[in-house]
């Protein structure tokens, strides 16, 4: 938002004086405004690979329409977080999203599944791809790491890969509760986007990354050594993430 606000605004304020009163890299801002990915381009894409999988499902057999019925059958879940971001436990609500990352000469998309509880980040994969197995890689990873137990609330945006019916089928099989924002409402899920916005502002606008290699090693670094438990966040009480849950769990076994 701020990006987009001094671009437009460029013709009556300087553009490096905005970017300091921001409080914003003006090397990020100007990467963004020759490659901007908009929300609308990013649907579009995700849309694109699941018609491929679809496609690709069929041995490519299948028409457009029926192509279109299965899309169509892939339901859109209730909102059931209803915006209610604060939790009383771990592993009680988790969210999740994709954003882009410019990686060489492409476009590479982050999935990140966040506990509502301490905004820790549980589980994330990178991929070159939109499709649905990265995705599925990050929760899996999510799980591997959490073993949640039965009734956890799982929200996203609705995106085509939160839809698919690999992750419909593991989120039954789970006992797990799905939850989706409502159309076009992107502060249904702002937890989600005020880690990306985070994310963005301290790392990826400072970095160029060469390949996927040197993208996933300075992630790992951020998101686990650095933004899990190191940094502080005014949600916990200017705690890590690491921290609140650990705090969390002594109490815990006090009572």
């Amino acid at each position: 938002m701020r990006y987009q606000f001094i671009k437009e605004n460029r013709s009556s304020f300087p553009e490096k004086k905005v970017c300091q009163v921001f409080k914003i890299s003006p090397s990020g801002y100007y990467r963004w405004r020759q490659n901007p990915l908009s929300n609308r381009r990013i649907k579009n894409e995700r849309l694109k690979e699941r018609i491929r999988e679809l496609y690709n499902e069929h041995d490519g057999m299948a028409g457009s329409p029926m192509i279109t019925e299965d899309l169509r059958n892939e339901p859109v879940a209730p909102n059931l977080l209803n915006r209610e971001f604060t939790v009383s436990a771990p592993n009680i609500a988790w969210v999740s999203d994709i954003t882009y990352i410019r990686v060489g000469n492409r476009w590479h998309y982050l999935t990140v599944f966040i506990d509502l509880f301490s905004r820790i980040i549980v589980g994330w994969d990178l991929s070159c791809s939109l499709e649905r197995h990265s995705m599925l890689r990050a929760f899996q990873k999510a799980l591997l790491r959490r073993n949640p137990g039965e009734g956890l609330l799982v929200h996203s945006d609705r995106g085509v890969q939160y839809a698919s019916k690999d992750f419909r089928e593991l989120l039954q099989k789970k006992n797990f509760i799905q939850s989706m924002s409502r159309k076009g409402n992107c502060w249904d899920n702002a937890v989600a986007e005020s880690f990306f916005h985070t994310l963005k502002t301290q790392l990826v606008f400072h970095r160029r990354f060469r390949d996927k290699n040197e993208a996933e090693q300075a992630l790992f670094n951020y998101i686990e050594a650095y933004y899990n438990r190191r940094r502080r966040h005014s949600t916990n009480g200017y705690q890590s993430p690491a921290m609140f849950e650990y705090e969390w769990i002594v109490k815990s076994k006090v009572a």
